[in-house]
């Protein structure tokens, strides 16, 4: 199935019914008086959260979605029957944004999360409602009104524990491969990767986590070159990133600059995510001579810097990747029980994860704001002042 992580639909929430006009007719009731019944409501479209969903390709080949409209009202003061809710199921981890306004209308992070997107059109009244001393046989009704009409756009990310972030090229795909039963494209040249994979890491028959592998960033990446905006916001749910570095790149450039423009990119895009835990895991050190691996990856350390966790591995022979897995495993069952017994902890959490989300959210308003504005460069058809400036020239 293709990963599809954006889509734009249109959603109409359905018209609620005219109220009725008419009155009573009985044999031997020669005045019955207004009895004309309620039109029913519009239906409402709700957004589902469903654990089922990991793509938002269905999208793609439908995108106009109505609700029910409500019938309307007849004689005898019957209601007409109220139009059907329309329920949209889309993946956990779907953020909703109306495309008129850009604002972010709902994020669905939990499974049965229902988010209304539309409302159904109110019900109009029949001329029942309108009677009085004054007014024995009223004329007067009120129509139903229109349902919610709304375009917009779902933007998912992917839900995971463990998140790999590094260079094109640099092994993320090899990593998800050997430690879990993932089978992303592996190839010898950059951008390999288009779409994230996700693979379930299985420890024992309880023990496991998931783990993205997202497409390869390059510098610029947070002002949307390369892949890397569109896939950034991916890691925004994940509670480790494993930051992976190629210590013999193909082109022989060097791991250092390059890891140091990740974490640069990493910043510009989301402050937070830039503070999310990370760990360093120097990747195919079987491309070096045995003699010279702990001195390289030594002073690739000294270089950055860094006093973080180090893991020394080869992806492809899966030499160190045990250990990796088993410490992120840890890791990750101490922030949960932490989260979960400690309430300090879990605000600390839950504010991390809203900073990350909102930071996102304003990456993705500015990009699609600059797209729009692009777009109305290109479709502006309006005649300026000096479009009528030329000059004839009379030829005999």
């Amino acid at each position: 199935m293709q990963f599809v992580d954006e889509a734009s639909i249109i959603v109409e929430a359905g018209k609620g019914g005219n109220g009725c006009l008419s009155f009573r007719r009985e044999k031997y009731v020669p005045k019955g008086g207004p009895d004309g019944g309620d039109g029913g409501h519009g239906g409402t479209v709700y957004l589902i959260g469903d654990d089922a969903l990991n793509t938002l390709i269905d999208f793609k080949y439908q995108r106009f979605y109505k609700a029910q409209n409500g019938q309307p009202g007849m004689g005898r003061q019957m209601s007409g029957r109220a139009g059907e809710d329309l329920h949209v199921k889309v993946p956990v981890g779907t953020t909703v944004i109306d495309e008129d306004t850009l604002e972010v209308i709902a994020d669905v992070t939990e499974i049965g999360q229902v988010v209304p997107v539309a409302q159904g059109g109110r019900r109009g009244l029949g001329n029942i409602h309108f009677k009085s001393s004054t007014n024995r046989a009223p004329r007067r009704t009120t129509p139903g009104t229109e349902g919610e009409r709304r375009n917009l756009r779902f933007e998912m990310k992917v839900m995971a524990d463990v998140g790999l972030l590094g260079m094109p090229n640099a092994g993320k795909s090899t990593l998800i491969r050997a430690v879990s039963a993932a089978k992303p494209k592996v190839a010898n040249y950059p951008f390999t990767t288009l779409v994230p994979n996700l693979g379930v890491v299985k420890l024992g028959q309880h023990e496991h986590f998931v783990m993205a592998d997202v497409p390869g960033l390059i510098e610029g990446a947070s002002d949307g070159a390369g892949l890397g905006l569109r896939f950034l916001k991916h890691l925004t749910r994940t509670r480790l990133l494993f930051h992976v570095v190629d210590v013999a790149p193909f082109d022989e450039s060097d791991p250092v600059e390059a890891a140091e423009a990740i974490i640069h990119e990493l910043g510009e895009f989301s402050p937070a995510l830039a503070e999310l835990p990370r760990w360093l895991v120097l990747n195919k050190l079987d491309l070096l001579p045995a003699e010279e691996r702990e001195a390289v990856a030594d002073e690739i350390i000294r270089r950055l810097g860094w006093e973080g966790p180090v893991f020394r591995i080869s992806a492809i022979s899966s030499d160190g990747t045990d250990a990796l897995v088993q410490a992120a495993y840890r890791w990750i069952t101490e922030q949960r029980r932490l989260e979960n017994e400690d309430e300090e902890a879990a605000e600390r959490a839950r504010e991390m994860r809203a900073r990350m989300e909102d930071e996102a959210v304003a990456r993705t308003e500015a990009r699609l704001g600059r797209k729009r504005k692009r777009d109305d460069e290109v479709d502006d058809d309006d005649f300026d002042d000096d479009d009528y400036d030329v000059e004839v020239e009379y030829a005999p």
